[in-house]
Order: structure tokens, then sequence, then C-alpha cells
């Protein structure tokens, strides 16, 4: 059965990596209950939590200054939203409606960012900033991606390309409220690429860092530090 999606970090791997994908990750969080995908500290309100802005957000972006030598910042690319046929992934079946289209992942609060690593192709890490209240970014995110654990192998139709995904589950060191973390292997035309992406919730931000390997584990610790700096 087919089914069409457009989720948020599907999106995110179309206009960083330019491959069209919906991606998918596990949940990993802070040691409490084995039963809940997603523990640590309760997504409640908190004064000290509220949602930051947009433009707030967009401070608390990495910079090349922050990245070191031999990054350089892409422009900024206009909102794509194509629609994408998911095959083999039934638990993306299940969700329907709303949830399946990524809309619980587009929080009117957010900033991007793209940087190239030595002009390679292959190079680029890709920040984005989401901030709202701590339950709705944990319900939102968790709801999409609790669904896409059981989906570590399946193809996404764009258009006329056809793209076979395979993931696989990541550890990520015990950082925020909750977390996770996927490796993405997109295969399509007799080429490999392999892309990270590892996202993070502390209080009301959820960071999402996707891109070359080597570099999401190089800049999440600061990229996490910057985001939630003097909340």
């Amino acid at each position: 059965m087919r089914v069409r999606v457009a989720t948020a970090l599907g999106l995110t791997a179309i206009t960083v990596l330019a491959l069209p994908a919906c991606s998918t990750e596990t949940t990993e969080a802070k040691p409490a209950s084995t039963s809940s995908p997603r523990s640590g500290k309760p997504a409640t309100a908190d004064q000290n939590d509220a949602p930051l802005s947009s433009t707030a957000l967009e401070e608390r972006l990495l910079d090349v200054s922050d990245l070191g030598s031999g990054y350089t910042r892409k422009p900024e690319r206009p909102a794509q939203h194509d629609d994408v046929t998911v095959l083999g992934c039934p638990a993306l079946n299940d969700l329907g409606g709303a949830a399946a289209t990524g809309d619980s992942l587009d929080f009117p609060r957010q900033a991007k960012a793209t940087f190239t690593y030595n002009g390679g192709s292959n190079s680029e890490v890709s920040e984005e900033l989401y901030s709202d209240t701590a339950g709705k970014l944990s319900d939102g995110t968790g709801q999409i991606f609790d669904a896409m654990t059981g989906c570590p192998e399946y193809q996404v139709l764009v258009g006329g390309t056809a793209i076979d995904m395979a993931t696989q589950k990541m550890t990520t060191p015990q950082l925020g409220d909750e977390r996770w973390s996927q490796l993405l292997t997109f295969s399509a035309g007799g080429h490999n690429t392999v892309v990270k992406q590892t996202a993070v919730r502390d209080g009301s931000v959820l960071l999402i860092i996707s891109g070359s390997p080597a570099l999401v584990d190089r800049h999440l610790d600061k990229a996490l530090a910057k985001a939630t700096a003097a909340r």
C-alpha cells in the first residue's frame, strides 16, 4: 500500500543534501522506565521554559565562527512542500492524516542554517532549531519518530525517482531531556549516500543536526550549548 507523506525531516534531507527522502529516527531518552521510548524530565510547562521566538532561535544557530575554518554557510533555499510516496513502511501507513504529512514538526518558531565544509557536496551539516512548549515538542516529534522505528528498510518515490532507504539506530550522548539519532543510507542510481540525523529536545527547544556523520558528531555539543544558553 502506498501512503503519501512529506515529513519535515524528509524535506530537510532534500534541501540540505539534495536527496529526496523520508527520514526515520529512533528515540532514546534518559534512563527511566524501559517501557517508554521517551523519558527523562517530564515534558510539562515551566515558566523558565517559555517558547522562544524565531528571531531568538536565529541568534542561537551556529555560525562559521563557531564551526572553525573551512566552513561556508549556504544560502537558504525556498521551502519545499513536495509530496513523497513511501513504499513498504506500515508504520507510516498507520499514521494517516495530518500526522503522516509531518505537520506536527512544522512548528511556527524555527530557524535553520546549512554549512559546507571545504566546499564538498558530501561534507555538509545542517542545523534546525524549533521552539514550542515542551509537551508539544515531545508529542509532535515522538509521534512521527515512534512510527518510523518500524521501518528499517523501505523505498521512497519522488517524481520518477526511486530511493532505497536503510536506517540504523545510533546511540547518543546523554544530552537534553529527549534525544533521537539515526544513520540513513540513501541508494539511488548506483550511488549510496550516508547521512546522520541527531535530534535533542531540551525544555522548549528542539535541535536537529543532519549531514555528514563526522560533522554531526563534531558539532552536536556546541550546537546544543548555544541553542539552550541563557534561556
